[in-house]
C-alpha cells in the first residue's frame, strides 16, 4: 500500500477530487512525514500546523477550489505570505509579518493549495548556508538557495513547493536533493511579492516529485496551458552540451552524463557559438551590479547583520561600472538572438544539472557553475533524478529548451524521465 505523504501530486489530487482521501487525511500524512524526518532534514523556517489542518478543513468542507485542492504546499522563504512570518533568511527580518499573499502564493491557494509552512532559504538568496540538509545524507548540503524547499520534497515532506532561481537555486538543489526542479522562461511566472535579488535575472522556479507534477503546478503558477507533463509518443530530437563550464564537472558528473547518454540512445553533441563562452563572467556582473542596489538599504543600515560573503558581492557589485554591466547585458542580448540556430535541428539540450553529486560539508550549498548561462539567456530548464554518484546520492540530469517552448520543454522531460528510471523518494 502507497503512504498518502508519498503520492505524487497528480495521484493525491485525483484521490481528493475521487472522494478517497480527504484534504485533511492527506495534510495529516504531510505533517507525521515532517515530524518524522524535520530533526535530521532541517527543511522549515517556520510551520504552522494547527493553520494548515483549519486550511485543510475547510477545503473539505466547500467546493473544489481548482487543480492543487488540497495538495501540500511549502513556501521559500522569500516569498511574501500573509499568514506566515517571511525572513528570507536574514536575522535583520526575524520579525517580519507581510501583510499580503505574493503573486505565486495567491495563485496557489486560490487553486487550493495548503501552504503548510515556510522553507529554509540561504540568506536573501545568494551562498550564505541556512540549517538545512540534504535528505539523502544529512553530512552533504542540499545545495542552494532553494536549500529547504527541495530538501522538503526529496525528503516526502510535500510534494510540491515553490522556488527562485537567480544563478542556479532551483536546478542545483532539485540535483542534490533527487528531485524534479523546473526554472521557467524567464518573466512567465509573476514575481511580485517575491524578494528581488537581480531584477534581469530572477525567476520563480518549483520542485516536484514528477515532470507531470512540475507541469500542473507551473501551469498554475504562469497562469497558462504547460500541457500534461507526460512523455510524448516519439523520441525527440536530443544533443549533449557540455558548454563553457564543462571544465568544473567533477568525475562523477562526467560518468553521469556519458550514463545519460547511454540511456537517452547514444546522443551527438551540440556546439555551441564561441560568443557563448563569456556569459558565465557576464552573468556574475549582472547579478552583482543590480544586487548591490537591490540590497542598498540592507547593506546601508544593517551591514552588522550581514554575513561575510554577502558584504563582498554586495561591495564588489557597487565597483562595477555602468559600461561594464551595459556591456555584460549586450552580450545576453547577443547570445540570445543566436539561441535559434542553436536549437535549429534539436528540440532540447541535455546537460548536467551541477557538477556531480551534493558536496561533503554545509559550509557551503556547491557550485552553480551549470546554469549560469541557462539562468541568464532566460531558457527553461528542467532537473531530472535518476542517477547518483558514487556515494550513492543524487546527481541530476538538466533538460533545457528554447525560449517560451516551457510546454514542449516539459515533455521532452518527461520522456527523458523515464529513460533516467524516476523513483520516488
Amino acid at each position: 500500500m502507497v503512504e498518502l505523504w508519498s503520492l505524487t501530486a497528480r495521484e493525491a489530487a485525483a484521490r481528493i477530487e475521487n472522494g478517497e482521501v480527504t484534504a485533511s487525511a492527506l495534510l495529516r500524512a504531510a505533517l507525521e512525514r515532517i515530524a518524522a524526518r524535520e530533526e535530521a532534514v532541517r527543511a522549515w523556517q517556520s510551520l504552522d500546523p494547527e493553520a494548515a489542518l483549519a486550511q485543510a478543513a475547510a477545503l473539505d468542507k466547500g467546493l473544489r477550489r481548482g487543480p492543487l485542492h488540497g495538495l501540500p504546499l511549502g513556501v521559500k522563504d522569500i516569498f511574501d505570505t500573509a499568514d506566515m512570518p517571511t525572513g528570507y533568511g536574514s536575522p535583520i527580518y526575524a520579525s517580519h509579518r507581510p501583510a499580503w499573499d505574493c503573486a505565486p502564493v495567491a495563485l496557489s491557494r486560490a487553486a487550493g493549495a495548503v501552504a503548510v509552512g515556510k522553507t529554509v532559504t540561504t540568506e536573501f538568496a545568494y551562498f550564505h548556508p541556512g540549517e538545512t540538509r540534504n535528505p539523502h545524507n544529512p553530512g552533504h548540503t542540499p545545495g542552494g538557495s532553494s536549500s529547504g524547499s527541495a530538501a522538503a520534497v526529496g525528503a516526502g515532506m510535500v510534494p510540491l513547493a515553490t522556488g527562485s532561481q537567480t544563478v542556479g537555486s532551483v536546478i542545483r538543489p532539485a540535483s542534490f536533493c533527487g528531485v524534479v526542479g523546473y526554472k521557467p522562461t524567464f518573466g512567465l511566472i509573476d514575481l511580485v511579492g517575491v524578494k528581488p535579488f537581480a531584477r534581469s535575472l530572477d525567476t520563480c522556479g518549483l520542485f516536484a516529485r514528477s515532470v507531470a507534477d512540475a507541469a500542473l503546478f507551473g501551469a498554475v503558477l504562469a497562469d497558462r496551458d504547460l500541457g500534461d507533463g507526460l512523455a510524448p509518443d516519439s523520441a525527440p530530437r536530443l544533443k549533449i552540451c557540455q558548454g563553457p563550464t564543462w571544465s568544473e564537472a567533477g568525475p562523477d558528473g562526467v560518468a553521469a552524463l556519458e550514463e545519460a547518454r547511454r540511456r537517452l540512445g547514444g546522443l551527438g553533441e551540440a556546439t555551441l557559438p564561441d560568443l557563448f563562452d563569456g556569459l558565465p563572467e557576464a552573468q556574475g556582473t549582472i547579478q552583482f551590479k543590480e544586487a548591490s542596489t537591490s540590497y542598498f538599504f540592507e547593506s546601508a543600515n544593517h551591514a552588522d547583520q550581514l554575513s561575510a560573503v554577502m558584504t563582498k558581492m554586495l561591495k564588489e557589485g557597487r565597483a562595477i561600472s555602468a559600461e561594464r554591466y551595459d556591456a555584460a547585458q549586450s552580450l545576453a542580448r547577443r547570445c540570445r538572438a543566436l539561441l535559434a540556430e542553436v536549437f535549429a535541428e534539436t528540440d532540447a539540450l541535455v546537460t548536467l544539472s551541477a557538477p556531480g553529486e551534493a558536496p561533503k560539508g554545509l559550509e557551503a550549498t556547491g557550485n552553480p557553475a551549470f546554469n549560469k548561462i541557462w539562468t541568464l539567456l532566460g531558457v527553461p530548464c528542467v532537473s531530472l533524478p535518476g542517477l547518483s554518484g558514487p556515494n550513492g546520492l543524487p546527481i541530476g540530469i538538466q533538460v533545457v529548451g528554447p525560449l517560451l517552448s516551457d510546454a514542449r520543454t516539459l515533455k521532452v522531460a518527461a520522456w527523458v524521465e523515464s529513460r533516467l528510471r524516476y523513483s520516488r523518494p
